[in-house]
């Protein structure tokens, strides 16, 4: 590969390789890039790189190459398509429409099919894999094994164990992992209560269903314990169900179809059951896990029985911040004099096109000044899972985002993905860049209840 352009496959050539065989519609996504570049400046990838092939234009024709059985699905190859972060930053920029996701997330499934058969991944790839689709995804497993982890935080040694330098005898994804812990943390984080009633309200404006997520429930209990209260402040019953699942995104985006649907089809079980209560909304405090919920009605398209359940469930999923401003938040009595910057979570402006809301609520907080964040809306690097499977990559992108939040000289950076303010957070601390990150929750939540503990 070089940097040259690639070249445009104009028709299916005769097969030189096994095709990767894409379904039509999803390979369709690929015909309608007419190659203008626009993305380009879009991509983090490529803009770290300067390199077409780690470009959205230069990817869409490796994956129509392995399609049409042009090309090999050699290492390079899988290289520049598993550098691809999924941040969807390509789909806003392009005027031609391409959904860019749909193409790598399918392309990336077929490659995982065709590497069980034919490929041994090495043994720290496969334990990695492993504690994603077995552990992350299940959050009373994700408490058991982080119990440990816990103690040793209280009792002073795990911080002694990182200055001793004991963890970089991991393997590279393995340290990324530890330094992404929060250091702070309940010994057995609760799950949120089925139903929690709406404060001072005579009859309830409406009812609304809240996913607590499988990471962010155990990671970010508090925050979704604020993202309640204010929700039931604003006049509305939440209904979070025992038993719901992870949203799918995790197995999803690592090409695990399979389990993804199995989420899909569980939530949808447990937020719209027959004959159960009406949800005006469903909502969540994870800019991917809103995407991801967005995104059932394509995932089950071929499942009779839950499509049209999938396409209703779709169709009422808001993110949290939309949801406290059409709900109507009470007065904010509690002034806040600080300055803050706003980082645009991928998966909520890009994949659910919303920008105005997180900062319209901000922008509601007494005494809050939001000051501008150069490329805001460039991936920090997070990207789920990303950040452990290419921690070279998403290390870069993080100081990047740092270098921008520093230029801002705000001392709080606001994000609507917990992902990316575990991401954000945790590279400032490994290069002692003094920044706290939040969500925007838990200023508006101050701003409502003051200072206290959720």
């Amino acid at each position: 590969m070089t940097n040259a352009t690639l070249p445009i496959l104009t028709a299916p050539p005769e097969h030189k390789y096994p095709p990767l065989r894409l379904d039509e519609r999803t390979y369709d996504r690929a015909l309608a890039c007419v190659h203008c570049g626009l993305c380009l400046p879009a991509c983090p990838t490529f803009v770290a790189t300067g390199h077409e092939a780690d470009s959205p234009r230069g990817r869409i024709q490796l994956m129509r190459g392995l399609a049409d059985g042009a090309i090999e699905a050699s290492a390079s190859v899988r290289h520049h398509l598993d550098l691809c972060l999924d941040c969807r930053g390509c789909e806003t920029a392009c005027p031609s429409g391409v959904v860019y996701h749909e193409l790598i997330e399918e392309t990336r499934y077929r490659l995982r099919q065709k590497s069980m058969e034919t490929v041994k991944p090495r043994k720290s790839a496969r334990l990695m894999n492993w504690i994603f689709a077995k552990i992350f995804v299940y959050p009373r497993r994700l408490k058991l094994a982080l119990l440990p982890v816990r103690i040793l935080q209280r009792i002073g040694i795990y911080g002694l164990m990182r200055k001793i330098g004991f963890f970089k005898l991991l393997p590279e994804g393995f340290q990324k992992m530890e330094q992404m812990l929060p250091p702070q943390g309940k010994l057995w984080p609760r799950r949120l209560p089925t139903l929690t009633p709406a404060q001072n309200r005579i009859a309830a404006k409406a009812t609304v269903g809240f996913l607590g997520g499988c990471i962010g429930s155990v990671m970010f209990e508090k925050q979704n314990r604020q993202a309640v209260e204010l929700l039931s402040a604003c006049g509305v019953d939440i209904f979070s169900p025992w038993r719901q699942t992870c949203c799918g995104a995790i197995a999803h985006h690592n090409g695990d179809w399979d389990r993804a649907r199995k989420f899909a089809r569980k939530n949808i079980d447990r937020f719209m059951p027959e004959n159960g209560v009406e949800l005006k909304f469903i909502t969540c405090n994870i800019a991917g896990c809103g995407s991801m919920l967005r995104e059932y009605e394509h995932l089950l398209r071929d499942d009779a029985k839950y499509l049209t359940r999938a396409r209703e469930f779709s169709s009422r999923v808001r993110d949290i911040s939309e949801v406290l401003l059409e709900m109507g938040l009470p007065p904010m009595t509690n002034r806040m004099d600080k300055t803050v910057t706003y980082h645009e979570a991928c998966h909520l402006v890009h994949a659910q096109k919303v920008s105005a809301a997180p900062k319209s609520l901000l922008a509601l907080v007494p005494g809050l000044k939001l000051v501008p964040l150069p490329e805001a809306d460039m991936c920090c690097g997070a990207a789920g899972t990303y950040n452990l499977q290419q921690p070279k990559m998403a290390g870069e992108l993080a100081d990047r985002k740092l270098r921008n939040i520093a230029s801002t000289e705000a001392q709080t950076c606001v994000t609507g993905n917990v992902g990316c303010a575990m991401h954000i957070q945790s590279q400032a601390s490994a290069h002692k860049q003094k920044i706290n990150v939040v969500h925007p929750v838990e200023l508006v939540h101050q701003a409502v209840f003051g200072k206290r503990e959720s």
